[in-house]
């Protein structure tokens, strides 16, 4: 995988291990579920497991397929995750009798519609990081206060892409058609990590700018990224971190439409407000792509892909209700944040500490 770039660089030593204990995400609903309806919506808590492995336990119980059973995301496995899933209303008296040391069915509720992907509005996150100095303190905080300001790159985590960090090879492979998998979802994995890999890269190249355009003089700018005076002007008259160019593809922020960026002085005004904020590509032949100059950066990573949809993903992301709180004599440094859905919190992680959350 790509060294991912970052406008922050704090070089912090200290340990991250996704554990129960460590690590705790709970989803935030889209909206609120009636209370009336076919549907028992469940409150599940679960640990040390994938979703995939909840749904199936769940499944097997009531008698039913896990495909009958609704989700909006997929939660970490090794972690403490509380989400939302849904059933027929049918299956819940033997749900009465449902016991998994894993797996606990925190509430119940009621609503007409089933669960599905997407149906989620952010996620909030509880994260331990240990053996943090108390010197290293300041400068994480640090860090922390520049997210809370400016926001963050919306990377793909780790996770996405395998224990061996070689599933969007097998994605690329299935693509040229060099590889076949029969399990569907195997085969939507590897697809999906073929899309990150490529918008990681893309997104990395595009910090990689950005950085330039902060460090460097105009005239030095032109011969280095080989742009006219009047585009390098735009960017250097840009404030916030990332910067945009002509041509890129921007939506609504948190959600809403896509539109090209046409007027970069106006645009740029809202993306410091955080109404609106810049998309990259998810590779794939039904989805808008960048026109003008942010074509140039990215058609490098817009590779062949007619077997897919396509989609686009934010690229910067402004984490919320963040806090810190750090014990010194146990060198434990407590996080507590809230992502947009699809975000990762160890790359909220990295971003701090300047090094992969994986290996902290």
């Amino acid at each position: 995988m790509i060294k991912q770039n970052y406008l922050t660089h704090s070089h912090v030593k200290l340990l991250f291990r996704p554990t129960k204990d460590d690590f705790v995400v709970s989803e935030i609903p889209l909206y609120e579920f009636s209370g009336s309806g076919e549907h028992l919506i469940l409150q599940v808590r679960k640990k040390d497991l994938t979703t995939w492995t909840m749904i199936d336990t769940i499944a097997r119980h009531i008698g039913t397929k896990a495909r009958d059973i609704g989700y909006a995301g997929m939660k970490d496995k090794n972690a403490m995750t509380i989400q939302y899933i849904s059933c027929h209303n049918s299956f819940e008296p033997k749900l009465g009798t449902f016991k998994d040391d894993k797996i606990k069915i925190l509430n119940t509720t009621y609503h007409e519609n089933k669960i599905r992907i997407g149906h989620l509005k952010a996620n909030k996150f509880f994260i331990r990081l240990k053996q943090v100095q108390k010197s290293s303190v300041p400068v994480l905080n640090e860090a922390i206060k520049h997210i809370t300001t400016h926001g963050m790159a919306n990377y793909f985590g780790y996770q996405r892409f395998g224990i061996d960090g070689d599933n969007h090879e097998k994605g690329q492979l299935i693509l040229q058609g060099k590889l076949k998998e029969k399990n569907i979802k195997l085969k939507k994995l590897f697809l999906s990590a073929y899309q990150s890999y490529n918008f990681n890269n893309w997104l990395s190249k595009r910090v990689e700018i950005s950085n330039l355009v902060r460090e460097f003089k105009p005239k030095e700018l032109v011969k280095i990224l080989k742009l006219d005076i009047s585009t390098i002007t735009d960017m250097k008259d840009q404030t916030q971190p990332f910067k945009l160019l002509h041509g890129d593809v921007l939506s609504h922020y948190p959600h809403g439409r896509l539109f090209l960026c046409e007027d970069i002085s106006s645009e740029a005004q809202r993306f410091v407000e955080r109404t609106i904020s810049p998309t990259g590509l998810l590779v794939g032949h039904k989805t808008t792509h960048a026109q003008d100059i942010a074509k140039i950066y990215e058609e490098q990573f817009d590779t062949p892909a007619d077997k897919l949809d396509g989609a686009r993903r934010y690229a910067w992301i402004f984490p919320t209700d963040i806090s810190s709180n750090y014990n010194e004599d146990k060198k434990h440094l407590e996080l507590e944040f809230t992502l947009p859905k699809g975000c990762y919190a160890t790359e909220f992680v990295w971003h701090i500490c300047g090094m992969p959350a994986k290996k902290c």
